[in-house]
């Protein structure tokens, strides 16, 4: 069918057009819009067209090839291994560590926040073999969207799509936030004195000017190219790599023993309360996943690029909350900008500065690898008409999808203008914790099921004992929740986990093995993915749950209203094409 026909079904558009285009079938392609009579009657067979959304699979084919012609103009191959690893160290290192130490240090963890961030890195290490994985198999600007569509399903992957660009919302706001209040440091100044103080609600009476300028400059660089963005990113975060070493090395310097006493003043429940919160500071890995098809090689660079600079980040971590823990005793780590007072504490006021420097410098690199990860979920996501396709679009001249960064960077700086960053920490890690569970799950079902070949009765065995898994999971995180000191409930939700764990390996034969690199130790490793972000997810407070469920209520309001019909009309249209015989040699 030729590119005309394409157009009416929501796919390619005439590139005559031009990319700034505004009209409705930009938008709305879809044979559900195109009149109120078509959108009543869509509205009418919801029921029926949820049921075929809940029960489709998209396939590792549609998804590199079909859905990547609707950004009408290929992203350009340009990254290696060099690139991911340092987008890694740029895209993780940054808010998280230096803002979220000292708030958690104080407020639930004491010195033991390192082994918060033992815990959180363990969680995340699990969930980065996974992303590891489907990033090798299906390297795709997509990211876990796309891989929990061809695994569980449009409906699956809808709810994650909502979450991915809810995090991504809400992730890029924290950090402009955080940038706000370095820089204050680094002009000695008052946290919030260059924040516009108002009457509103608590949590959101302290407007942001300068974090919305920092969003804004770090996306028009990422608009402008993939590569030279890299660049940027390898200077940064060179600069930033220099100050985390003269953090660790004159912390431990100027350390006291005294301070890590009493080391786990709040006790068990708030090491774990504390490690579900700075799960955040290891977010925006996965925005590595969303770089493979800008990678000239991804069965080798991204686990290259995953797992090194991973393996690397978790042991900054630990070794960077370990020196501040050591330097000031936890009662008095400022919340706000903990290591640049905790220096001036130990006589080392020119630090301060020196900090508050490299602070800024991984705050800008994580918006800046952000903006571009951040897209890439968005244009895969519009790919599939689960937003308006308009945002799908690449630019032909700087081969970036300039719309669907502008929707998150404008998105992103309307929260950042308003809200606090403890409101927006919490949400966050409930989202990225519930993504990166749905990854395991989604891992377990591609090793052991495939379309037309696993019988029914396996399936069956399957879908039980995942279920299992997950229920067993949230079991144990629910009973932590009301019985943190209590064990008797642990000795029925565990050995049930592990026994439903046991029953996949040994009861299923696993139906795919991996082309060129798979996650160790299946069905184990992701298992236990599952059941550590469930358990962290369970740490949080509940006010983090309440927001998370807002937010996902309003998430399936939008998707029965507009994005159920628009994947559902694409889908059809789709299968009605006829398939066009190769012409012979």
């Amino acid at each position: 069918m030729g590119e005309s026909s394409d157009a009416d079904n929501g796919g390619v558009i005439d590139q005559q057009r031009g990319y700034w285009r505004w009209s409705k079938d930009d938008f709305f392609p879809e044979e559900s819009f195109q009149s109120w009579h078509s959108y009543r009657l869509a509205l009418s067979q919801t029921c029926s067209r949820l049921k075929d959304r809940i029960t489709t699979r998209s396939d590792d084919a549609s998804e590199l090839g079909e859905l990547r012609r609707r950004s009408e103009n290929d992203m350009k191959r340009c990254l290696t291994w060099w690139d991911l690893t340092w987008f890694g160290f740029g895209s993780v290192i940054g808010a998280g560590i230096f803002v979220l130490t000292g708030q958690e240090a104080r407020e639930h963890a004491g010195p033991a926040i390192v082994l918060s961030y033992v815990a959180s890195g363990i969680s995340a290490m699990l969930s980065v073999f996974c992303y590891t994985e489907f990033a090798v198999e299906i390297p795709v600007a997509g990211g876990s969207f796309a891989y929990l569509r061809i695994e569980l399903g449009d409906f699956a992957a809808f709810i994650t799509a909502g979450n991915i660009l809810l995090e991504s919302v809400v992730g890029t706001a924290a950090v402009a936030r955080a940038w706000t209040s370095y820089f204050t440091s680094l002009l000695d100044k008052p946290t919030n004195s260059l924040r516009i103080h108002t009457n509103l609600t608590d949590g959101y009476n302290l407007l942001d000017p300068i974090a919305v300028a920092v969003l804004v400059t770090a996306a028009m660089i990422a608009m402008i190219s993939t590569r030279h963005t890299s660049y940027v990113n390898w200077i940064a975060s060179a600069i930033n790599t220099v100050v985390i070493l003269f953090v660790i090395i004159a912390g431990f310097t100027e350390a006291n023993p005294s301070n890590l006493t009493p080391f786990m003043p709040f006790g068990v429940e708030g090491i774990f309360q504390a490690a579900a919160i700075v799960y955040f500071a290891y977010g925006g890995f996965d925005n590595i996943a969303t770089m493979a098809e800008e990678t000239k090689n991804p069965s080798r660079d991204i686990p290259l690029g995953l797992l090194g600079s991973m393996s690397i980040i978790t042991v900054i971590y630990c070794l960077m909350a370990l020196s501040l823990s050591m330097m000031q005793k936890y009662t008095d780590i400022d919340p706000g900008a903990a290591y640049s007072v905790a220096f001036q504490s130990v006589g080392l006021r020119w630090a301060k500065y020196l900090v508050a420097l490299g602070a800024l410098k991984g705050m800008t690199t994580v918006l800046l690898v952000g903006a571009l990860g951040q897209a890439r979920y968005t244009t895969h996501i519009a790919w599939a008409h689960m937003i308006p396709p308009w945002f799908a679009l690449v630019h032909p001249r700087t081969g970036t999808p300039i719309n669907a960064t502008l929707l998150i960077t404008i998105s992103s700086a309307v929260i950042a203008f308003f809200s606090s960053l403890d409101v927006l920490a919490a949400l966050l890690s409930v989202s990225t914790l519930f993504i990166f569970m749905m990854m395991a799950v989604a891992l377990l079902v591609r090793r052991y099921y495939a379309r037309e070949t696993t019988p029914q009765r396996h399936l069956v065995k399957l879908v039980v004992f995942l279920l299992i898994i997950v229920a067993s999971s949230m079991g144990t995180s629910a009973y932590w929740g009301l019985n943190p000191s209590g064990w008797i409930g642990y000795v029925i939700t565990v050995p049930i986990w592990f026994l439903a764990t046991a029953g996949l390996a040994l009861f299923l034969p696993q139906q795919r093995t991996p082309k060129v690199w798979g996650v160790p130790l299946v069905p184990w490793l992701p298992s236990l993915s599952i059941a550590t972000n469930i358990f962290l997810m369970g740490s949080l407070g509940s006010e983090a749950f309440i927001r998370f469920g807002i937010c996902t209520l309003v998430m399936l309001l939008y998707y029965l209203l507009v994005g159920l019909h628009a994947t559902y009309d694409i889908a059809i249209s789709t299968a009605a094409e006829p398939t066009s015989e190769p012409e012979p040699d």
